[in-house]
């Protein structure tokens, strides 16, 4: 009961009448710099927002600095309405993300280490927990924490030249930002083990037999290919009911997480908060009416 019910707080929460966009501006970065900017996208694509990350010169590897300066646009991103759909990306040529900061590592006690891998733990957590659609977009390396990052987005496209991996035990260590709990549910607990056992690294290709991505593409001349496939997945997005699309996120996130029968009940309370929405009527209006919804998150 004591879930149901706060599943249904969060989900009414999720559910309430979107409002105007916040104004969340690339000149304005958070403090930390420019390590992760955000665009939203115009026209047809407005109600996308895409998170680049932006720290060439150590591969987009997590610093201290990057990791609260990422928290902090998420935090806005979360309150933030006017975006329906989130596209993760690197702005940096041939790499998604290295993981860690290990030059800065290398300088932090026990203690100092403990408390970066919660603090980039939580980080994900946060991407996961995002009330809209989260895709990532691999057209380079995602290794470690890379990866790792990638499996809390919902969606992941990448290139078929893409290297990606859980190579944590190649330092002794073992993927601690959520790795070894994500992975497993994505595929298989088996293969999860064969996977960060042997620290393999796989390319676009295999990842998309394994199943660890949802799409992989031939990479282009601009090296987006995989941003540009994760884009038209927005688009098929968009035009849906947000408030529907949010609830349909909530209900199987949470439903994953129980026993089936405790899921249906999860579904019924999701379900629930769509039933009252002017954009369920006009849903139903535009079914009739031979057109296309215009939804507006009410």
């Amino acid at each position: 009961m004591y879930l149901m019910n706060k599943i249904a707080r969060f989900s009414r929460q999720i559910a309430r009448p979107l409002v105007a966009a916040r104004n969340l501006a690339v000149e304005a970065p958070l403090e930390g710099g420019n390590e992760v900017l955000i665009e939203r996208l115009e026209g047809a694509q407005k109600g996308i927002t895409v998170l680049g990350l932006n720290r060439p010169a150590a591969k987009n590897s997590f610093s201290r600095g990057m990791v609260d300066t990422f928290g902090e646009i998420l935090e806005e991103i979360k309150k933030d309405n006017g975006s329906r759909v989130v596209v993760l990306r690197s702005l940096t040529p041939g790499i998604f993300c290295a993981g860690a900061d290990l030059k800065e590592r290398k300088g932090m006690s026990t203690e100092e280490t403990s408390e970066f891998v919660s603090n980039l733990r939580n980080l994900f957590i946060s991407i996961e927990q995002l009330p809209m659609p989260v895709i990532a977009a691999l057209d380079g390396a995602a290794l470690g924490g890379g990866l790792e990052m990638a499996l809390a987005c919902d969606i992941r496209t990448a290139a078929s030249n893409t290297k990606m991996g859980l190579v944590e035990t190649r330092l002794a260590i073992i993927p601690g930002a959520g790795g070894t709990q994500r992975l497993p549910r994505i595929l298989s607990p088996s293969l999860a083990k064969e996977l960060i056992f042997t620290a393999r690294v796989l390319d676009g290709s295999v990842a998309k037999e394994l199943g660890l991505v949802n799409h992989v593409v031939s990479q282009n001349e601009k090296n987006d290919a995989a941003y540009q496939q994760a884009l038209k997945l927005a688009e098929e997005i968009l035009p849906n009911g947000p408030v529907g699309v949010r609830m349909a996120k909530l209900a199987i996130d949470k439903g994953m997480q129980v026993d089936l029968s405790t899921g249906y009940s999860i579904e019924e309370v999701c379900y629930a908060q769509v039933i009252p929405t002017k954009d369920r009527l006009e849903g139903l209006a535009a079914f009739a009416e031979k057109r296309k919804p215009v939804y507006k998150g009410e």
